[in-house]
């Protein structure tokens, strides 16, 4: 009978020990656990791969897409382009040969894009409930190609505070960072002449517009009033080349690209009460208060490299910064209403017709300080005041004729002053083109390599094809 209560203190025990209960719920979860973790696996790898293709993919309908549109290979030439990107940057980055597949290739002449469907054999990690071992991944993309012009206007900061001190060379560091730029953009000729062409307009407190199109100023003498008078003729008592802003009959900034043989009216009023019209051409004003003319004067359109060149090098450093001026000169140099005033003068072609399916036009304005200079309602020059409020505004309003006209402006500050900085970027940001996911338009650039670097970067988001898909 002593044998009872002993078991039945020995079964009491038992139940109260829970030395064993982790070790069985291990046992119980460790499956679970593990089948969790090679899921978890399995999904990152697949993520993994497929972005990798997506990636090679997009690269390689992208790079296609530009050869085409450069004129480097022609259409029947896509899918050999495509597998040769393809496969160089996937065996480079994360498959063998042997595994990647260029499904099919369509291209549309019609909308003008390029379309591609990829696929990578992956081998899974930790194959789970019978699934297969080897996985087939596929992704697609598209791209736009075309054949479209490129006109792009580079309205370039060369006032005195461009000036090289010691060891601080901003000109020198500009003709540089712009001479490489008009390289890289050139580059878009090689296969297809004249695809590409630029304008410069070097600017300070004016812009100097050169013997040839001399003939589009008038000189504003004191009590002349904003418009040119009756005899509107070619003006005798020029200066010098240079521009100021074209004024409409109230004084005010004229922020239109009118070309300068636009006819207009102007009305006065006799002492009679009788009033009286006469027409005027619309000329650009060079005001009389204007201290100083820029040496280097604009260029208009052209694929010619080393006409370039020799105007970039060519700038020095002198005067104020009158951005309002420099931004109306771009607009200019980029309108086709300027055409027949620009070919007439034996500087080219003009600037083509608008048509954004046929015709890209660029402007590029840049400046390392605050916009200080404008002409008119500016009754007394010494105004600061006016002045650093008028020349920005001035700027403001161009850039955005110039955007609804369909122009795309990217804006570059260079080494802004920090007492400047905060006004100048706000200008320059307002004047510069939405940004899109794929193109910033407004770059701060501190050093002479940060403003290379910015225009390099602005050459290729204009030849930047986006991915429709």
């Amino acid at each position: 009978m002593a044998a009872k209560p002993a078991f039945s203190e020995a079964a009491r025990r038992f139940g109260r020990d829970r030395r064993g209960n982790f070790g069985m719920m291990m046992a119980v979860l460790a499956p679970v656990l593990l089948l969790g973790a090679g899921f978890g696996i399995n999904v990152a790898q697949m993520s993994n791969a497929r972005s990798n293709l997506l990636a090679a993919l997009d690269s390689a309908v992208t790079s296609t897409a530009r050869d085409l549109t450069t004129g480097v290979i022609k259409e029947q030439d896509a899918r050999a382009s495509l597998e040769a990107f393809l496969f160089a940057n996937g065996v480079r980055g994360f498959s063998r040969l042997d595994r990647l597949t260029l499904d099919s290739v369509v291209l549309d002449k019609h909308r003008k894009t390029v379309e591609a469907q990829a696929s990578v054999v992956v081998d899974i990690a930790f194959p789970l409930f019978g699934a297969a071992a080897v996985q087939t991944i596929t992704t697609e993309s598209a791209a736009r190609y075309s054949d479209r012009r490129i006109e792009v206007a580079m309205m370039l900061d060369v006032t005195g505070s461009m000036a090289k001190k010691g060891k601080t060379d901003k000109i020198g560091d500009l003709k540089d960072a712009a001479k490489s730029a008009v390289e890289a953009l050139l580059e878009g000729n090689r296969h297809s002449p004249d695809r590409v062409r630029v304008a410069l307009v070097p600017y300070a407190e004016a812009v100097n517009v050169g013997k040839e199109l001399a003939g589009t100023v008038v000189f504003q003498e004191a009590g002349n009033g904003p418009v040119p008078p009756p005899n509107w003729a070619r003006p005798s008592k020029l200066k010098d080349h240079c521009a100021t802003e074209r004024k409409l009959q109230d004084g005010k900034a004229d922020f239109s690209d009118a070309g300068p043989d636009e006819l207009r009216e102007h009305f006065t009023k006799g002492k009679n009460g009788k009033t009286t019209a006469y027409q005027y051409k619309a000329l650009v004003n060079r005001d009389e208060r204007l201290g100083s003319c820029p040496s280097a004067s604009l260029l208009p359109l052209t694929s010619d490299k080393s006409k370039l060149d020799t105007a970039i090098d060519g700038f020095k450093a002198s005067g104020y910064t009158a951005g309002g001026i420099a931004a109306q000169w771009g607009y200019y140099m980029l309108s086709p209403k300027w055409r027949s005033t620009v070919s007439g003068a034996g500087l080219g072609a003009g600037p083509a017709d608008v048509d954004p399916e046929k015709i890209a036009k660029i402007a590029i304005l840049m400046t390392d300080g605050e916009f200080n200079t404008a002409f008119p309602e500016v009754t007394d020059e010494k105004d600061t005041n006016k002045q650093t409020t008028r020349s920005p505004n001035n700027a403001r309003s161009v850039c955005a004729a110039m955007k609804k006209d369909g122009i795309e402006i990217f804006t570059i500050g260079f080494a802004l002053p920090s007492g400047e900085s905060a006004a100048a970027r706000k200008v320059l940001a307002d004047c510069a083109s939405p940004d899109t996911p794929l193109t910033k338009h407004f770059y701060d650039a501190a050093t002479g390599e940060e403003l290379k670097t910015a225009f390099k970067d602005i050459v290729r988001n204009i030849e930047r094809l986006a991915l429709i898909r």
